[in-house]
């Protein structure tokens, strides 16, 4: 037997979080799909739902789910607090061993998490790079702009920082803090955990097509936000160095 075939005979303790921010269109469908996967990996786990104050009717489904579902918790933001915001509830809602997220908008496959579970034992988060990105190009490259700044400016390496698809084991977040609500969340978080010795590694994931529903990472707002907070936190970090 393989050391992957021993893994995928194991069950874990896991937390799954999904940020939601206006994904009326998307919620049902991307729980429904967890709810189908989960119990093949775990024999115990939660999902969390997190309402990022969103405008349209996804904080009434979600909470729809959890009562219908001991299994399923709702977390709601009164307003909208970020990105990083919504994260960082997530982060701290969770409460078993194990910790993954994927955004509510239904872009990735969430069996592909069993790839991400098969490296647990070895490494201490394993985030999904998208080996072929289905964004406008203009997206892309905007994005690739972007991870090559903040990996050069926080001091690490990780080929698609931002990838909504990671698997952490959650002792990490009692040991770093969280400060980002915007854009730079996911940078943040990788660089202050290898800064405190965990251990990172990636592996390939499909990505999909949006179906419903509009990104809003993209706006200027979100853009000059993320901007401000790199050069705050490359400051933080290299006064936590010396």
């Amino acid at each position: 037997m393989t050391d992957a075939d021993s893994q995928r005979g194991r069950k874990y303790a896991l937390s799954v979080f999904f940020p939601c921010y206006n994904e009326q269109d998307n919620v049902r469908r991307v729980v429904g799909e967890a709810m189908e996967f989960l119990p093949t990996v775990s024999d115990d786990f939660e999902v969390i739902l997190v309402n990022d104050g969103s405008r349209d009717r996804t904080g009434a489904i979600i909470d729809e789910l959890a009562a219908g579902d001991s299994r399923i918790r709702a977390v709601h933001h009164p307003a909208n607090r970020g990105y990083g915001g919504a994260l960082q509830s997530g982060f701290r809602a969770a409460t078993k061993e194990l910790v993954f997220y994927t955004d509510g908008d239904g872009q990735f496959d969430i069996t592909e998490m069993r790839s991400l579970l098969e490296l647990i034992d070895r490494y201490d988060i394993i985030s999904g790079y998208r080996r072929r990105r289905q964004d406008s190009l203009v997206r892309r490259l905007n994005a690739w702009l972007w991870g090559r700044l903040v990996t050069w400016v926080l001091g690490f390496r990780c080929r698609d920082v931002d990838s909504a698809f990671k698997l952490y084991r959650r002792e990490v977040f009692d040991r770093i803090e969280m400060k980002s609500t915007g854009a730079l969340i996911d940078a943040e978080i990788l660089a202050r955990a290898i800064r405190a010795g965990y251990t990172l590694t990636e592996v390939p994931v499909s990505h999909r097509p949006r179906i419903a529903g509009s990104q809003t990472g993209a706006k200027l707002s979100v853009i000059l936000r993320a901007f401000k907070e790199l050069l705050s936190l490359r400051k933080e970090i290299v006064s936590d160095d010396r």
